[in-house]
């Protein structure tokens, strides 16, 4: 990794460190005004970690790369695919669209006006979603920042970008990792990360 990299994910992880300190910050305020008590923390992480996190848009990843006709119900209505699955929409996925990727078109999702994202597939935003600068460059040179998140494309490989707003949130259903033939929808599930499932990651094997 060259040291412009090494500067960027540097920089990403002070990002992080900032929101986290900000978040902490404001969790013990409210708590000191007894706006909130820690029985309400608890419930909202518990949400998180059990009913709406990536952990979802990876079980339905894995569902399409191992049933055709699910992929083409996905990619034509997401919302009816993922209740087949038992995963509510709910708020902040009212409107989700999933996009395809293949070996010669590699999608990028963003929000260039704010940081919509598809909540009830991939649960909280990460930091670099909602930064300002990564929402310039990734439309502007989205070669390049690829680059920075490891993902190196052929030359050849058309790139997407699409723009998610409050009307419509998009989701990436990445290409399957070749060697993966005959695992289990719960083992190519473990494969999925968010990162994959907007375009800034590619899935491996191992």
């Amino acid at each position: 990794m060259s040291n412009k990299d090494d500067g960027h994910h540097h920089h990403l992880r002070e990002q992080e460190s900032y929101y986290a300190a900000r978040t902490k910050a404001l969790e013990s305020l409210f708590r000191e005004k007894n706006l909130i008590g820690q029985d309400t923390v608890d419930r909202v992480i518990g949400f998180f970690e059990t009913e709406m996190g990536p952990f979802n848009g990876a079980k339905v990843v894995a569902k399409a790369w191992v049933d055709p006709d699910f992929k083409a119900r996905l990619l034509e209505d997401c919302n009816a695919a993922i209740a087949e699955l038992g995963i509510r929409d709910g708020i902040e996925g009212e409107n989700l669209m999933a996009v395809e990727a293949t070996k010669s078109v590699h999608h990028i999702v963003t929000c260039t006006l704010c940081s919509c994202w598809p909540w009830p597939l991939l649960g909280l935003p990460p930091y670099w979603f909602k930064d300002p600068a990564f929402r310039a460059r990734i439309v502007r040179e989205p070669r390049e920042v690829l680059q920075e998140f490891d993902v190196k494309l052929d030359p050849s490989t058309k790139i997407e970008i699409w723009d998610s707003s409050a009307q419509v949130r998009f989701f990436v259903v990445p290409v399957r990792p070749e060697g993966t033939e005959g695992w289990s929808e719960e083992k190519l599930a473990d494969l999925i990360s968010t990162e994959a499932m907007q375009g800034l990651g590619l899935v491996h094997a191992n």
